[in-house]
């Protein structure tokens, strides 16, 4: 697993890859929080940084598909996937290599982020008035969200040989499960306590507890299990080319 993760790191590294996906990642979360004048903290007339944690995962729904696409896909189109499996290594072993490295790049584009915090703890009246519990809570979520959408961008290209469709279909899941449950527990058609049931299979709802400040066990549990049902589902579709 150690060589699946280091390899796949110099694969994002001694390309454009890895640089071109942080700058992008930084420059759009700057240009959101500190210039458009819609989502500016700045204008906000707040100490928070509620905005930033808002947009962040829209923007992560198009970052990470574009790294994960060419995780499984390049390697089943080129044929060396044949190669990789023959090696003395589980099929496990592999996608959690794969996750893993995924996983570091999209933390790395995330770390600069903190800056926005002491800038707002800086600018903030008086000085250091911030709820830091609930901006630590929101990074927290952050990175749940994060390597959510990396195993669920992950088993995308694990199904097809085709990077654009890998992309396209990491980004239709990692929406989808983001918001849709959301949208539907609105519907008035539904009865009961049906809402509620969507509201505990979404993404996005699970995401905002966990950004006000609180670690709930449950949420942890909910992360925790969405990672684990995407990457057995990855693990089941790489596991398909024997049959």
């Amino acid at each position: 697993m150690i060589a699946i993760f280091r390899k796949e790191l110099n694969v994002f590294f001694s390309s454009l890859i890895g640089y071109i996906a942080i700058t992008i990642f930084l420059v759009a979360n700057g240009l959101f929080a500190w210039v458009f004048p819609e989502t500016n903290i700045l204008d906000d007339g707040f100490a928070t940084l509620d905005a930033f944690f808002n947009f962040a995962p829209w923007i992560l729904m198009f970052l990470i598909p574009a790294i994960t696409m060419r995780s499984f896909a390049e390697e089943k189109n080129s044929g060396t996937i044949e190669f990789i499996t023959t090696r003395p290594v589980t099929d496990f072993e592999i996608i959690f290599g794969k996750y893993l490295a995924a996983l570091v790049l999209v933390v790395f584009s995330i770390i600069p982020t903190i800056t926005y915090y002491f800038t707002v703890r800086a600018m903030a009246s008086p000085a250091g008035n911030v709820d830091t519990g609930g901006i630590m809570g929101s990074y927290i979520g952050l990175l749940f969200l994060s390597g959510t959408f990396v195993a669920i961008a992950m088993f995308t290209s694990a199904i097809t040989n085709n990077q654009i469709v890998a992309f396209i279909a990491g980004m239709f899941g990692c929406f989808f499960l983001f918001l849709a449950f959301d949208s539907l527990s609105l519907i008035p058609v539904f009865v009961g306590n049906v809402d509620a049931y969507f509201n505990a299979i979404s993404i996005n709802q699970h995401y905002r507890n966990i950004s006000k400040g609180y670690i709930d066990l449950r949420d942890v549990v909910y992360f925790i299990s969405m990672m684990a049902l995407f990457l057995l589902m990855t693990k089941t579709a790489l596991s398909s080319r024997k049959w």
